[in-house]
């Protein structure tokens, strides 16, 4: 006969890191919380996962409902790392499925001046100590995406369709934080095969227009 065990309660939630590039700084959205615990705190968008629905499906709800826009085919997400220390949330035992997502800075601007509650704070440096364990989920995100740099062509979703070499090299030194030489950086871009020249040039720009790249389908 089958004798079901007695488990502790646990639940599931999702939390999301959203980031872009702003004013040349890697900026992620943050929501202030408004109950218990950590009411008044900083946090990365999240919620518990429903008993009818995965986790991929969990993740695009929360985006929805908490950032305000829906996720497009064409945007990056992906599931970053599972956190489950017993004592990250002090109402129970929670283990949290962080995603995150670059997306280029006009959505979520668009999305904070929906809502009240959301920000744009700094990824490196932000302003207080964010809730249960999100400043860690954050540093894993932020170590996560300085890694996909240099064999993936990650960066460009933080980018429109059409950019310039010198918007490339902006976001590749916001996430890194460091001053990339400007002629090995082009030269390497282009040596990857991930972006090709449209022939078209930027227009009402206050520097010399510059050729428009594409990322190569």
């Amino acid at each position: 006969m089958y004798h079901p065990m007695i488990h502790p309660p646990l639940a599931v939630t999702v939390d999301l890191v959203l980031m872009a590039v702003m004013e040349g700084h890697l900026a992620v959205l943050l929501q202030r919380r408004e109950t218990e615990p950590f009411a008044g705190h900083l946090a990365l968008p999240g919620g518990f996962v429903r008993v009818d629905e995965g986790l991929d499906e969990a993740a695009r709800r929360i985006l929805r409902d908490k950032a305000g826009f829906a996720m497009g085919e064409d945007a990056w997400l992906e599931q970053l790392y599972t956190f489950g220390a017993p004592d990250r949330d002090p109402r129970m035992r929670t283990v949290s499925v962080a995603y995150f997502a670059l997306l280029p800075s006009a959505q979520l601007a668009q999305a904070v001046g929906s809502r009240d509650d959301l920000d744009l704070e700094p990824v490196v440096g932000h302003p207080e100590p964010l809730a249960f364990d999100h400043t860690q989920i954050l540093a894993t995100a932020h170590d996560r995406l300085k890694a996909k740099l240099d064999y993936t062509p990650i960066a460009l979703a933080l980018l429109p369709d059409m950019f310039t070499l010198r918007d490339l090299q902006i976001v590749h030194e916001a996430i890194t934080g460091i001053n990339l030489n400007k002629p090995a950086f082009r030269r390497r871009m282009i040596d990857t095969g991930w972006i090709e020249a449209t022939g078209l040039r930027e227009t009402e720009t206050a520097f010399r227009p510059a050729e428009l790249y594409r990322q190569k389908s």
